[in-house]
């Protein structure tokens, strides 16, 4: 009898596979041949009126792109760099690459200059897509480009006559789309780096697929559903959880160049929006404001299950846990059933969770935290690798094959799953373990508080100890003293930060999350906070996924 794990091993067995004989490309063009005249993609720029593409008229286009990259010369295997913000443009490349095999390496706009040439070094892209104000950063951190085209409007210059990205397009029927194989490499996207390097997550097409599939189970997805996509298309979650999986059912999204609060409503109204996903920007604007009268949302998915809010807008929100090395949700709620409210939901029946201790094998008791654990197939559930990286991505699995997700977690008696803290920002204050979320907690009840992020500072006697930054909504003067006297009432001695450091603003990425490793920096008392923190008001003006300027 064969060796059931090779029997069973779809990477080895094509003929098993849940995508054998297909792949992305083919996903867009069967959805094109069964709902070509459906509407797919609603471009909303924020300066000039909407533009709209039907899946029939998205996927001819896609191929024009896909038949100039052949015409360019692109095989099957090379890489192509897009370096895009939100546009039309930046859907039509990655397509398009899937249709001729290339690999569409995604990459952060706001990155500096040396983080582009290190992604440039690690992938070694044949060609780059970018945009005009890109361009001569690109050109000159990305050597050994054969070609590189240009997006001449952020707003997205698809037909403008002075556009060096129509350059790239060819007629589409010239196209000759590479045989599907579920297991080629599909895209690479770059992950935060914290004491190291980014590393480039490999998805292969089976990982967009499945991401696309169990994605619109998971957020109960249906064909007249309307996404609205406002985050970073070069991050798993506006790729997988709002486009792929809308483009699985034959659903539609609208796109906008990024977050708005003062047009979110206008923009949902106009397009009849269902669907959005949230983040902390998202999440503070609407908790923070009225619903209109009417609105068309059904469901949110974000951070938590059944928040407080759900109740002012009469929808649910399901709660989620993912990354992008796991494509889809490992743990999330559900969309029809109550849930525990401000847990990410339960274990997804799609993956394997274990919640352990410190020794990496034991499981934790219900409201005992541990390190969340997560068990799928290399390229299919899970990221086939980390590009360029084989130790790198062998030591991110224990000797099961288990994927270690560096979240703490606490696994509750009714099933349900909490998120604690990344394990990054568990502290060891001496010999005691501090969840750096428990003290944030505290500080966050404080009135005028509306942001807080605690880091660790290195310590000569107790290796190190908490610090916290606060954006605040006011500058009163007794705000420290105030978060001093709410932490030394609810926490043990040992966790009341040491420091207390008000700010304007404070470092975040492209989709808003606060950057604790950039915090880290000038925790000490000595570092100049205030040259960081000029720094950090210019990011958040330029940040994609922040409040958009007004016209």
């Amino acid at each position: 009898m064969p060796d059931p794990v090779v029997r069973n091993d779809f990477l080895r067995n094509p003929a098993t596979h849940p995508f054998s004989g297909t792949n992305v490309w083919q996903l867009l063009t069967l959805r094109a041949a069964t709902h070509g005249d459906r509407a797919f993609l609603i471009w909303q720029p924020y300066d000039g009126a909407y533009r709209t593409w039907t899946y029939a008229e998205f996927t001819r286009a896609a191929a024009a792109v896909a038949a100039g990259l052949q015409r360019r010369g692109v095989r099957s295997g090379q890489r192509v760099l897009i370096h895009l913000e939100n546009c039309p443009e930046f859907l039509f490349s990655w397509f398009g690459c899937a249709a001729v095999g290339a690999v569409a390496v995604t990459t952060n706009t706001r990155s500096a200059a040396d983080e582009l040439a290190y992604f440039a070094e690690d992938s070694q892209p044949v060609g780059a897509i970018t945009e005009a104000r890109f361009a001569a950063m690109v050109s000159a951190n990305v050597p050994g480009l054969q070609w590189q085209v240009t997006v001449n409007q952020h707003a997205g210059s698809l037909g403008a006559e002075d556009s060096d990205f129509t350059s790239l397009m060819a007629d589409p029927d010239l196209l000759d789309p590479v045989p599907p194989d579920p297991n080629a490499a599909m895209s690479v996207q770059y992950t935060s780096g914290t004491t190291s390097r980014p590393k480039g997550v490999v998805w292969t097409h089976a990982n967009a697929l499945w991401g696309a599939r169990v994605n619109a189970a998971h957020t109960d997805l249906h064909p007249d559903d309307c996404h609205l996509v406002y985050m970073p298309l070069f991050h798993a979650n506006a790729l997988a959880y709002s486009t792929l999986a809308s483009v699985w059912v034959g659903a539609r999204i609208v796109l906008v160049p990024k977050w708005s609060s003062s047009r979110f409503w206008a923009v949902s109204e106009r397009h009849g929006c269902t669907w959005l996903s949230l983040i902390g920007l998202s999440m503070r604007f609407l908790g923070s404001c009225d619903p209109p009268s009417r609105h068309t949302y059904r469901l949110f998915g974000g951070m938590w299950c059944d928040p407080p809010s759900d109740a002012r807008y009469g929808i649910k929100t399901i709660g989620w846990w993912g990354m992008t090395e796991t494509i889809s949700h490992g743990i999330v709620g559900d969309p029809y059933l109550p849930n525990r409210p401000l847990s990410m939901g339960r274990p997804a029946p799609e993956y394997g969770i274990a919640v352990v201790r410190d020794d990496g094998v034991t499981n934790v008791d219900p409201e005992e935290p541990g390190h969340l654990l997560i068990k799928g197939t290399r390229g299919l559930s899970l990221f086939a690798e980390y590009l360029n990286k084989p130790e790198e991505t062998a030591k991110s699995f224990d000797e099961w094959g288990w994927f270690r997700t560096g979240d703490i977690v606490t696994p509750h008696a009714d099933g349900y799953v909490s998120f604690t803290d990344r394990a990054k920002d568990m502290l060891k204050v001496g010999a005691e373990n501090v969840a750096t979320s428990e003290i944030e907690r505290v500080i966050l009840a404080v009135p005028d508080v509306a942001e807080v992020a605690v880091v660790g500072r290195p310590d000569d006697k107790l290796d190190e100890v908490p610090v916290a930054f606060i954006r605040s909504t006011d500058s009163r003067p007794d705000l420290v003293q105030q978060v001093n006297t709410a932490c030394s009432a609810r926490l043990a001695d040992f966790k009341v930060p040491r420091e207390v450091y008000v700010v304007r603003e404070l470092p975040r990425s492209t989709i808003n999350k606060i950057q604790k490793a950039e915090l880290r920096k000038f925790a000490d008392p000595s570092a100049d906070r205030g040259t960081a923190e000029l720094d950090w008001l210019a990011a958040a003006k330029a940040d994609p996924s922040g409040e958009a300027a007004e016209d």
